[in-house]
């Protein structure tokens, strides 16, 4: 490794670890007993409460979206031959999958769980 690599290598060291020490205050959690609290910056935490749910097995509805394709592609693989085939089948397993997932989360939303929780943040203003 060339010297002059070197020395742009530990430059970067100190600016990457103040970039993650920045990182590491700006994420702390902060709880219902630290609302009020405010910092010299200006900064001050606020707490909310918010509607979450709790009961979803497949939050990312990965099911919904893979049968959803699974079946839009059977159903477009149906319609037109050769390249039209082909379009139809990838379009059908698109908006399929979209369906699905859309499906999935309806359900979801109907069925889930719901509870409040109080949630703090620092905010700056």
């Amino acid at each position: 490794m060339k010297t002059s690599n070197r020395i742009t290598a530990l430059a970067c060291v100190p600016l990457a670890l103040g970039m993650a020490m920045a990182q590491a205050q700006s994420s702390r959690h902060y709880g219902p007993e630290d609302e009020g609290r405010r910092f010299s910056d200006g900064s001050r935490v606020v707490c909310e409460k918010v509607e979450v749910q709790r009961s979803s097995s497949d939050p990312n509805r990965v099911a919904g979206t893979a049968a959803g394709a699974v079946i839009g592609g059977l159903v477009g693989n149906q319609i037109g031959d050769g390249k039209g085939r082909k379009l139809a089948t990838v379009g059908g397993a698109v908006a399929g999958g979209a369906i699905g997932r859309k499906v999935q989360g309806d359900r979801q939303e109907a069925r889930g769980d719901r509870v409040i929780e109080t949630r703090c943040e620092r905010v700056w203003r």
